[in-house]
């Protein structure tokens, strides 16, 4: 598995964009990556330095379609914290 099928895109929601400033950012990863894989990476991917990680299954969430009812998919998110001396990621500055 590479770092590109880990990380498989970042969260854009107000949560997330107030992390931002302290160095955390918000992704959808895979269901099957742990900790350690996510951390190696975020560093490939964007070359920064990464201090921790937390990780959340997210439930998917019931929906209707006048009778008809689903279910949105599942999925694993992860909030990756930088450390204080490494750089910021540049795809997240130019939406803060």
């Amino acid at each position: 598995m590479t770092a590109y099928d880990i990380i498989i895109r970042p969260v854009l929601s107000e949560k997330s964009y107030d992390g931002i400033q302290s160095k955390k950012y918000t992704f959808v990863v895979d269901k099957n990556a742990n900790k350690t894989q996510i951390k190696m990476a975020v560093e490939e991917i964007f070359k920064v330095k990464v201090a921790k990680v937390n990780t959340a299954n997210v439930e998917g969430k019931i929906k209707r379609m006048g009778r008809n009812q689903g279910k949105t998919p599942s999925y694993k998110k992860a909030v990756v914290q930088l450390t204080a001396d490494s750089k910021a990621i540049e795809f997240f500055e130019s939406l803060a």
